[in-house]
């Protein structure tokens, strides 16, 4: 543990803000979970921009990098996109594995 009055006092505001930080990139991360397991457009569109801002805040926070909220972002958009213009899956049959030949010496 930390002898100095200042070291002591960093412990303490470091700590203060490591939770505040776990707090908000917990509520990030469970609005994000909310908003893929939905299957509404019109809800889904409703609530992605109170995720955008939450990302973008724990971007500005230095919680995570923007690069990576930049890319959640992308993601989360196409998800709700899909559900707006979706596309049919066209199942392909698979091909049956080639058989091996092995040569003798």
């Amino acid at each position: 543990m930390a002898n100095h009055k200042a070291t002591k006092k960093d412990t303490r505001q470091a700590n203060k803000r490591r939770e505040r930080n776990r707090y908000h990139g917990k509520t990030t991360r469970n609005a994000m979970r909310d908003l893929s397991a939905l299957d509404d457009l019109a809800t889904a569109t409703e609530k992605l921009p109170t995720v955008i801002a939450m990302l973008d805040k724990l971007a500005k926070r230095n919680v995570i990098h923007k690069n990576k909220a930049a890319n959640l972002k992308s993601a989360m958009a196409k998800k709700i996109n899909a559900l707006a213009n979706p596309v049919e899956v066209v199942k392909v049959k698979a091909k049956a594995p080639k058989k091996r030949v092995v040569k003798k010496k």
